[in-house]
């Protein structure tokens, strides 16, 4: 992994371990919030017994609701250290503990067997990953054959972003290295990934931007807080809306089948298993 690639990682990581970034999403942490990770959960056709693996998992919110609507195990897996350890503190107040297991992981080196899982959640998480095509080979290795993904994500046309968009601070909130949706699907179709079911959300991220707005607006007068910081956020935020209305930001879901000969394709791309 080079120095850029932990670099960004490692920022990732951090933010999104934050209460404060916690505070501004939302504790789903992502466009759509319950109701479309309901969406999602649903499209996985997840039964009781089933796994169900959510990769960048965060606080295991989607994970613990994986629990609840499919009676399948859920395994949550993050980066984070500090997100893991509140998502299993989560489990335990929510009575889910022998249901959910959570697991510090790097979603381009699932520490997963092959296909361990029956199912495959990953939200708005793929577009920070600075190995896409290894983290899209890894999402369909511990996949069963004919198991599904559901996939939200940020997509966009990177050569017309605004060079506000293309910054470290861009990438960690996942806008800086999305892709467009047709590359995304083909990405996903390289690994072994046959799309079913595709759409723009892009009404979810223009809600979220609305919520983060008026939080930082909040900050800036109730709690004094650091006004440079704000200030950025804020133009952030503002060169997001506009290059939605310009059509070159959004929100999609994808939802894809591991074909029954991607093992192959798989495991030329990840090489041995990652099981630990």
């Amino acid at each position: 992994m080079t120095a850029a690639a932990s670099e960004i990682k490692a920022c990732c990581a951090a933010a999104y371990s934050s209460p404060v970034v916690a505070w501004l999403l939302g504790p789903r942490l992502h466009p759509g919030g319950r109701e479309l990770t309901e969406r999602l959960i649903r499209s996985l056709g997840a039964l009781p017994g089933g796994v169900v693996v959510d990769v960048a998992c965060g606080r295991g919110e989607s994970t613990l609701q994986v629990a609840r609507a499919t009676g399948a195990q859920a395994i949550g897996i993050d980066l984070s250290a500090v997100s893991i350890a509140a998502a299993r503190r989560s489990a335990e107040v929510a009575g889910l503990a022998a249901s959910v297991e959570f697991v510090v992981g790097d979603a381009e080196a699932l520490p997963l067997g092959d296909g361990a899982a029956d199912a495959v959640l990953c939200e708005c998480s793929f577009c920070t990953f600075p190995d896409k095509e290894r983290a899209a080979a890894e999402l369909a290795r511990v996949l069963k054959p004919g198991g599904r993904l559901a996939l939200s994500d940020m997509v966009a046309d990177r050569e017309r972003l605004p060079a506000s968009l293309r910054t470290l601070e861009a990438w960690v909130a996942c806008l800086a290295d999305a892709r467009p949706l047709g590359s995304l699907v083909e990405l996903l179709a390289g690994a072994g990934l046959d799309p079913l079911v595709v759409e723009r959300h892009d009404d979810a991220l223009v809600r979220l931007l609305e919520r983060v707005d008026g939080r930082l607006r909040l900050a800036r007068v109730a709690f004094d807080a650091d006004g440079h910081l704000v200030e950025r956020g804020l133009d952030l935020v503002a060169a997001a809306r506009e290059s939605i209305e310009r059509g070159i930001l959004g929100y999609a879901v994808v939802v894809a089948r591991r074909t029954a000969d991607g093992a192959a394709a798989t495991m030329a791309r990840t090489g041995a298993s990652n099981l630990v």
